[in-house]
């Protein structure tokens, strides 16, 4: 019998409080690895009305300046204006660091230096910075390989802030949060059922200063410069029958740090997959790779992505766990919820067989903690808004397709009965 549900997910721009407070915090882990590759980093960001706090466990040899680190960023983001309650130049900028425990630090030390010349031997010794448990997805719903409607609510966050910041949409402000609703039948996306965005904007546009009329222009404006460039590529289209909601509360003048507070690390599902798949809990950003939060997290995305690419699932999902200080994963598990063309017990192996796990690996394989002088010092700051997953717009390593071919190769040895 059919099925036809509803999906929603949701994405934040980078004026969001809590992604604010993300990008400062993967700021600080470029600026640290750049010049010591060997940091360990977990850095942890508040912001509110005129205040930025910084904190956290920080053990490094790098010489930075965190506070114009935390200005420059909140300017590049978009908050120039005192009048707005909270401005790069104007706002207050407190750190309070500590250095990583010892005793935490002790079961990576050995990891310092993950360049390409360590052994396998070695890989084995170094273990996981801590406990825990990672999830990867991937879907063939979208070109990104990710869930329609995560892949969506991202595309039209990114879309409102390349708008304001080219002075499309003059009258927009960096805060916003996105939602889109896709209809669902027999586990296929067939239709999109509401849209909605909420974004902050001046109190008056083009001497408009009635709040309808204010509000009925947004809403058009949005629609042609924001939602429709988002679906060029897309299948599935918005339709006569889709809600489109902007703004529902009638205004969003107030906002940002103003308007709320914000913390590193509470944007967990936007960072991931949106609620499609499964999430182990940990945060990424401000976290050096030693932290299998996330470096783990992008290994399992990586296979997941593959196996979905090479055409051996149409969904795949992919957990580890580890235990601190131990190298290989105390557990893997491959589910590919009845897509697979083989099965998932064989995926599992050809995951085990071509897929780097342990921590030092995925670090060496990714080059994690050696960011190219081409970059500038930019990489995780990049990702720390907009999700880390299916960002075609950047390079990297985590989302490519190269095992795609040998997972084909090797899947069909597998279906034509010759072992692997």
């Amino acid at each position: 019998m059919s099925r036809r549900y509803l999906f929603s997910s949701e994405s934040v721009t980078e004026g969001h409080p809590d992604k604010i407070c993300d990008q400062i915090s993967d700021t600080i882990l470029d600026a640290l690895l750049t010049q010591d590759p060997t940091s360990r980093v977990a850095a942890e960001v508040v912001v509110n009305t005129g205040l930025v706090l910084i904190t956290g466990e920080i053990t490094s040899k790098a010489q930075v300046n965190y506070v114009d680190l935390a200005r420059k960023k909140i300017a590049e983001i978009g908050y120039t204006d005192a009048n707005n309650g909270f401005s790069a130049n104007s706002c207050a900028v407190l750190v309070a660091l500590d250095e990583q425990s010892p005793d935490i630090a002790q079961g990576v030390n050995e990891a310092q230096e993950v360049r390409d010349h360590v052994s396998d031997e070695e890989l084995d010794r170094i273990g996981a910075g801590d406990q825990g448990l990672m999830f990867g997805f991937a879907c063939n719903e979208t070109p990104e390989l990710m869930p329609l409607p995560i892949c969506l609510a991202h595309r039209i966050s990114r879309r409102l802030s390349v708008v304001r910041k080219t002075g499309q949409l003059p009258y927009l402000r960096p805060d916003g949060k996105t939602q889109v609703t896709v209809i669902y039948e027999d586990g296929k996306p067939v239709g999109i059922d509401t849209i909605l965005v909420s974004t902050q904007h001046t109190a008056t546009i083009d001497n408009i200063t009635d709040p309808v009329a204010v509000q009925a222009k947004i809403k058009d404006d949005l629609w042609d410069a924001v939602v429709l460039p988002c679906f060029t590529d897309i299948q599935v289209k918005p339709d006569h029958c889709t809600r489109f909601l902007v703004n529902p509360t009638g205004k969003f003048v107030i906002g940002g740090p103003q308007g709320d507070s914000g913390l590193t690390g509470r944007k967990i599902i936007v960072d991931t997959y949106g609620g499609y798949s499964r999430h182990g809990g940990g945060a990424f950003s401000g976290k050096d790779p030693t932290k299998v939060d996330r470096s783990a997290a992008y290994a399992c995305r990586y296979a997941a992505k593959n196996i979905v690419a090479a055409g051996l699932a149409d969904k795949c999902e992919i957990q580890i766990s580890y235990a601190i200080g131990v190298a290989h994963p105390v557990s893997i598990m491959v589910d590919t919820f009845g897509t697979g063309k083989v099965d998932d017990d064989r995926l599992l192996e050809l995951v085990k067989q071509h897929f780097e796990l342990r921590p030092a690996g995925i670090i060496r394989a990714f080059k994690l903690n050696h960011l190219p002088a081409e970059q500038g010092g930019r990489f995780y700051q990049d990702v720390a808004a907009y999700g880390h997953f299916g960002r075609n717009d950047l390079d990297l390593p985590w989302e490519q397709t190269d095992k795609a071919a040998i997972l084909q190769e090797s899947a069909g040895r597998v279906l034509s009965g010759t072992a692997v």
